[in-house]
């Protein structure tokens, strides 16, 4: 371990712009050239640990979804003994990593935002669009901008942290020292951002942990090239352990281990509250109390009233349900809408989606692409059949699928007159908006309505152009939504502006892109020195009778 009396400031950091991809922009050119490259090749993904890529020979295979006959490659899924191998390798790697200088940790990830800037931007956006099927312009809002935003704001954050200390006077001098948790964090993510993927086990290991990182198997690609990307900017074996497999292998294992020192976990309600419950069960064993920080499931709103503009309306409902084919956390997929103006907004919402087009990523033209797998295809079309058998549903847009190919569904608008019908109140994930037209003269019962239908409280819209309705409805909303937009879709959080999650049924709220979730992955130490110490024990209120 190096010593150093370095006081070092990090750059201070800006959003990163959003390239535009226009027909024939440079950008474009470098993309369509990186989109061929990888469709030239199969990649064989092996597991990495301690630094070592390793074939266990157990694969899958990674697939492109709006084109399932596409193999992109395959990965290595690891077993028992892979798993021992990478919790002994990560603590090993704590020692060191645990005691770095700020500054080394922080360089490691600036230049991993650097190099995402331009030699690994293409690679890694080229492959969240191939694996994840996502346009080119929701790829590198996500795999690049998103994630080098979060690269370069954490050590900011972190700086901050660092930075928080208590009072002093001339004879004590007390500090706090913001340590590292023992053992290791576990990160579980998702398929459907590859900036989470990134974010989970990069965040904890910039404040000084250890990360085991279990990928969503259907994100293993875009995940390799992140961890090759990690590499090139320096990061020392065994600090971040890829594992791809089994997640009830690998969580089986991993859960019961006494060192578990934290979860950072972005994913289904279902499987978080399982691994919060199996932690539960373990909790006598840990050597401390793990840290839980999850965000899951969402059950997003958009709400209206009647003196909203309509046109900003149909293109939130339109572009915050259906980018990336509603896959976001985020994704709005329920709407209440006053009745005096919903014949209008339907009649425009109803021809905007005719205009929308879906297909191959490779054709830029189209909006929206495929959902990620058969199991999500599946799961769409029981919602969809089973609305339209529901005497209280009506399909207004939408409502169809195709599976031969690729993982195709169209944007689906229901329109239901029960409030609390399923399309309403359960997660779907996938392209499907239901909407309630509600009487206007109801519009506080509404909104208790839309507080109370669904467990979740991640995302939530506004839309009104007077003010006390905005006050009145921000206030009865205050715990709906743990990001609430005013005249504004209810997606698309900016790392540094809108920091991001939800309570209830949606996770622990610890905000990814902000100062709180780094103050997860730290354990303080309270240091106090005296300067002049007290040499005898009496006090002045003993000198009296």
């Amino acid at each position: 371990m190096s010593l150093t009396n370095l006081n070092a400031e990090v750059p201070k950091p800006v959003n990163e712009s959003v390239l535009a991809y226009k027909p024939g922009s440079s950008e474009t050119l470098a993309l369509k050239k990186e989109l061929d490259r990888q469709l030239g090749e199969k990649v064989d993904i092996p597991a990495i640990i301690n630094g070592k890529e390793v074939r266990t020979g157990k694969t899958d295979k990674c697939v492109v979804p709006h084109n399932h006959r596409h193999v992109l490659g395959q990965f290595h899924q690891v077993g028992p003994e892979e798993i021992r191998a990478a919790i002994e390798g990560s603590l090993k790697a704590w020692q060191e990593w645990s005691r770095m200088p700020a500054e080394s940790r922080q360089a490691i990830f600036l230049k991993a935002a650097e190099l995402l800037t331009h030699k690994h931007r293409f690679i890694l956006n080229a492959a969240t669009m191939l694996g994840q099927s996502k346009t080119c312009y929701q790829a590198e809002i996500d795999a690049a901008c998103e994630f080098i935003d979060f690269l370069r704001f954490n050590t900011h954050f972190q700086e901050q942290i660092y930075g928080i200390q208590p009072l002093s006077n001339s004879a004590v001098w007390n500090r706090m020292e913001y340590r590292p948790l023992e053992g290791f964090v576990f990160s579980v993510t998702p398929f459907n951002f590859t900036s989470i993927a990134g974010n989970l086990p990069t965040s904890a290991a910039l404040m000084g942990n250890v990360s085991l990182w279990k990928p969503a198997s259907t994100a293993v690609y875009s995940g390799y090239f992140i961890m090759k990307l990690l590499e090139e900017a320096g990061l020392p074996p065994g600090v971040i352990q890829f594992i791809p497999g089994s997640g009830a292998l690998v969580g089986d294992m991993v859960l019961k281990d006494k060192h578990l020192g934290g979860i950072h976990f972005t994913g289904s309600t279902g499987v978080f509250q399982n691994m919060w419950k199996r932690v539960g069960e373990n909790i006598h064993q840990y050597r401390s109390y793990p840290r839980i920080v999850g965000e899951t499931g969402g059950k997003d709103f958009v709400f209206a009233h009647s003196s909203c503009d309509q046109k900003a309306l149909v293109t939130a409902l339109v572009r915050g349900a259906f980018e990336y084919q509603g896959q976001k956390c985020s994704a709005a997929s329920r709407a209440y809408i006053p009745k005096s103006i919903w014949p209008k907004v339907k009649e425009a919402l109803v021809a905007e989606l005719k205009t929308v087009k879906m297909g191959d990523v490779l054709d830029f033209r189209n909006f929206m692409s495929a959902v990620i797998d058969k199991k999500s295809f599946d799961n769409i079309s029981r919602y969809v059949e089973t609305a339209k058998n529901s005497p209280d549903c009506q399909i207004i847009s939408g409502g169809k699928g195709n599976c031969e190919e690729g993982y195709f569904f169209e944007p689906t608008v229901i329109e239901t007159t029960n409030p609390n019908y399923q399309t309403l109140c359960e997660e779907i994930f996938g392209p499907v908006l239901t909407i309630y037209a509600y009487d206007d003269s109801k519009f506080d019962e509404t909104l208790k309505l839309c507080d109370e239908t669904s467990p979740y409280a991640l995302t939530g819209a506004l839309f009104s152009q007077d003010r006390s309705v905005i006050e009145r409805a921000t206030l009865q909303l205050t715990h709906s939504a743990g990001n609430y937009y005013i005249n504004n879709k209810p997606t698309g959080a900016v790392v540094g502006q809108q920091p991001f999650g939800g309570a209830r049924g949606s996770g622990t709220n610890d905000k990814a892109g902000s100062i709180y979730n780094l103050l997860r992955w730290v354990s303080v130490r309270t240091i106090s020195e005296t300067l002049n110490p007290p040499t005898q024990y009496g006090y002045p209120f003993m000198e009296g009778k």
